[in-house]
């Protein structure tokens, strides 16, 4: 709009806004005006312009100073409630600027009315999800005759909140770094006097040794897909002979761990006093606990640290240097949280070639949607199509936080066959700032341009334009036009958008170079909706 354009809205908006306060209706203020109501309402909406003699007959009508109202035609006055929807994903999807809401303004009653119901369609999601957390909780009441303790009074918890998420949050609220458990596994490689790279030898006879257990090589059963069972009664660990040296070390020092747990009541004392929501938690965590134990047993912390910091996170080569496989490194990285030798914080993804998330831990802060689903833009995902290679990329989300990820992909073939065995992606991610300190970083002088746009999940996602969009977002109005297609059909259509499509015909020639009759009658009808808005 240009200058004269904007003058004349502005007012035309202003008079509006003098004439509501006064509740003088349209058609009277223009009676004692002298014109008739449609031509007040079209200067009213800046669509025409006013006679100077009719502006001072307004001004006096309306007891204004002339000189202190020209003053204030430049100043756009947004109403207060209506400003603080601006940021808000849903209105953006909507295409509401400041001038539309400035507009809007001008009207009190309705700009008051349109703010309490986007309000309200905010707080019902909410409202519903504390519902439903308390009838659950209820339900515990019911079935267990005691609310107390950590989890089950635990306010604001998703209704479809699983042990997994349980677990989750448990590690992430430690920071998942347990000094408990590196102080038993420190205490045993000295004792055992172990170097620093160990093989399933040394840690079958500290088995043996320490905890007057047999261990034996047997296949399982027939159609059985056990590797490791634990034997507590005949104290026996039998483990599968189809066990490489990497995983074959990882499941004799989680075996030890379990043993460690139990003797030191270390799961006790790590919990405290505070109960979990679901009972199958504690035996969940108990298993990431002795997971962790493998790896701080395999990968000492202090021997770690350092050669991360020498190596700058090189995952490949902290591998060959410790003989352990590239995700227990990567697991192991996201433990390093000691004050006084704290490593870079990470968030971990493990990922199959169907997009599925099975691990998952966050040390930057960054959200992971519940079911398990993610974002197709992630690094974790890109790296299948480059098998043998890290996938490396900065990623910035909705909010504008940007990270930098990288991932590779995890082999393991059974039988020289990939589809009998398993393939996984292992991701890792921290603040884009932190991409100096890494040996995979990628050099970069413009961060915002080169972040590929990425977000939680599509159903929750705020971007309007993503091409790899696989559904509609809960966060926008969802609009489709038949005859306006973007590149994905799940990306919100915007109402400038639709707005423009009809201004410019949308419709294209068929065969006979003329326009269907189908597509002139949506423009009629669109045509039809605007000469109504306007009057």
């Amino acid at each position: 709009m240009n200058n004269d354009n904007a003058l004349n809205a502005n007012v035309g908006l202003k008079l509006r806004g003098l004439r509501l306060q006064r509740n003088i209706k349209q058609a009277d203020a223009a009676k004692d005006l002298g014109v008739s109501p449609a031509y007040l309402n079209l200067i009213e909406k800046g669509k025409r312009v006013m006679p100077f003699p009719l502006l001072w007959k307004a001004l006096r009508y309306f007891e204004q100073d002339p000189e202190q109202f020209m003053s204030t035609l430049g100043e756009g006055r947004v109403d207060e409630a209506l400003a603080k929807l601006l940021d808000e994903p849903l209105l953006k999807s909507l295409d509401i600027d400041s001038e539309s809401l400035q507009s809007l303004s001008a009207e009190p009653k309705l700009a008051g009315t349109v703010a309490a119901l986007f309000n309200l369609y905010k707080n019902t999601r909410t409202q519903l999800e504390n519902v439903l957390a308390q009838l659950n909780v209820e339900e515990r009441t019911r079935t267990q005759g005691s609310t107390s303790g950590l989890g089950s009074t635990t306010p604001g918890v998703r209704f479809d909140y699983s042990p997994f998420d349980e677990v989750s949050d448990f590690l992430e609220k430690h920071r998942n770094y347990f000094p408990e458990l590196e102080e038993q596994a420190e205490s045993l490689r000295r004792d055992f006097r172990l170097e620093q790279q160990l093989t399933s030898s040394n840690l079958i006879r500290m088995l043996e040794e320490r905890f007057d257990f047999k261990v034996q090589i047997e296949r399982a059963a027939s159609g059985s897909s056990v590797v490791r069972r634990l034997d507590l009664d005949a104290r026996t660990l039998t483990l599968s002979p189809d066990l490489t040296e990497q995983p074959l070390k990882f499941q004799v020092a989680a075996s030890i761990g379990l043993m460690v747990m139990d003797r030191e009541k270390l799961v006790e004392r790590i919990l405290g006093a505070g109960r979990m929501r679901h009972g199958e938690t504690e035996r969940l965590i108990k298993v990431n606990l002795a997971n962790y134990f493998a790896g701080a047993l395999m990968l000492p912390y202090g021997e770690f640290f350092k050669e991360v910091q020498r190596t700058r996170y090189d995952v490949e080569l902290l591998s060959n240097i410790f003989g352990t496989t590239y995700e227990t490194v990567a697991h192991r990285i996201c433990n390093l949280s000691d004050p006084k030798r704290q490593g870079l914080p990470f968030h971990f993804l493990r990922a199959d070639i169907a997009g599925n998330i099975s691990k998952r831990y966050s040390g930057t802060g960054i959200r992971f949607a519940s079911g398990g689903g993610s974002c197709a833009k992630w690094a974790v995902h890109l790296a299948f199509l480059n098998p043998s290679q890290i996938t490396r990329q900065y990623s910035i989300m909705p909010d504008g936080t940007t990270y930098f990820c990288f991932a590779k992909v995890q082999l393991q073939p059974i039988e020289g066959s990939i589809v009998k065995g398993t393939a996984y992606s292992i991701g890792l991610g921290t603040h884009a700032e932190n991409a100096k300190y890494l040996a995979y970083g990628l050099p970069t002088n413009d961060l915002r341009k080169d972040a590929i746009p990425s977000g939680i999940s599509c159903r929750f996602c705020e971007r309007t334009d993503c091409n790899q969009r696989a559904a509609a977002s809960y966060r926008f109005a969802f609009a489709f036009d038949e005859y306006t297609k973007k590149d994905c059909f799940f990306s919100p259509l915007l109402v400038h958008e639709k707005e423009k499509a009809e201004r410019n015909g949308n419709a294209e020639p068929d065969g006979n170079g003329t326009e269907s009759s189908e597509k002139q009658d949506s423009l009629d009808r669109g045509a039809r909706r605007r000469k109504v808005h306007e009057n």
